[in-house]
């Protein structure tokens, strides 16, 4: 039997106006669907004119101008949806969903849909339910006394993952896959029985405990910062409507 690591995987990620996911919006966005390792993914994409200024520290990311997403990207009401259709799409097929730091993208993504279509990320995944595979929490849960950053690219140098063209959506999302891919084959012996849903399950509690702990270390360090434990998604504030 296939191990789900080796199985159908897709990826969502998103780059952004910044990193607030209350205030900031998509500029654009992509989902990647690989069948088996080794197979050639199919991307899926989308540019958005955010209809607010892009920061010029934005651009720094990501390369996308103000001017550029004005003159080539669409308007976010369908955009959004189309997202939201396409990844509960994914979960109709049971294909689990890789996103790095899934709390970022997915509760951003929510947020964009109450704001331009009135409706919410949730909505989309009531036939079949939203099963997230997040690289981060399961990197830092597994190997969690390793020192030193779990950034994406981190990550990507520490598993082998080859990274081409580093905050693109879709290169970062299929990088991110390959990531998990990776993790499950390191760390096989602990993975492989558990189903992709388990992992769901459980990575909402490995997310909690490492937000405690991050925390706690701000505290240490007379830090204000205030560290989410919700996962894969935020709750709503109603300064987000």
């Amino acid at each position: 039997m296939t191990c789900w690591y080796e199985g159908p995987l897709a990826a969502f990620d998103t780059e952004t106006t910044g990193v607030d996911v209350e205030t900031d919006r998509i500029v654009s966005a992509a989902v990647v669907v690989q069948d088996a390792p080794g197979i050639r993914p199919r991307v899926s994409r989308w540019l958005v004119n955010p209809g607010v200024p892009v920061p010029a520290a934005a651009t720094a990311v990501h390369g996308l101008t103000e001017e550029h997403l004005q003159r080539n990207g669409r308007w976010p009401s369908p955009v959004t949806e189309e997202i939201a259709r396409e990844l509960g799409e994914q979960a109709a097929l049971d294909r689990p969903l890789v996103v790095m730091n899934a709390p970022f993208d997915l509760t951003l993504l929510d947020r964009e849909l109450r704001r331009h279509r009135a409706s919410s990320l949730d909505r989309w995944f009531t036939s079949a339910p939203l099963c997230v595979l997040d690289p981060r929490v399961l990197d830092k849960h597994l190997d969690r006394y390793r020192k030193g950053r779990r950034t994406l690219t981190d990550l990507c140098a520490h598993y082998g993952v080859e990274l081409e063209g580093a905050h693109d959506a879709a290169a970062d999302a299929l990088a991110a896959l390959e990531v998990v891919r990776a993790v499950g084959r390191r760390f096989a012996a602990r993975l492989e029985r558990l189903t992709p849903a388990e992992l769901h399950t459980l990575q909402t509690g490995w997310h909690a405990a490492q937000a405690r702990g991050l925390q706690a270390w701000f505290a240490r360090s007379g830090t204000q910062e205030q560290v989410n434990p919700a996962w894969p998604l935020r709750p709503e504030l109603p300064a987000a409507a």
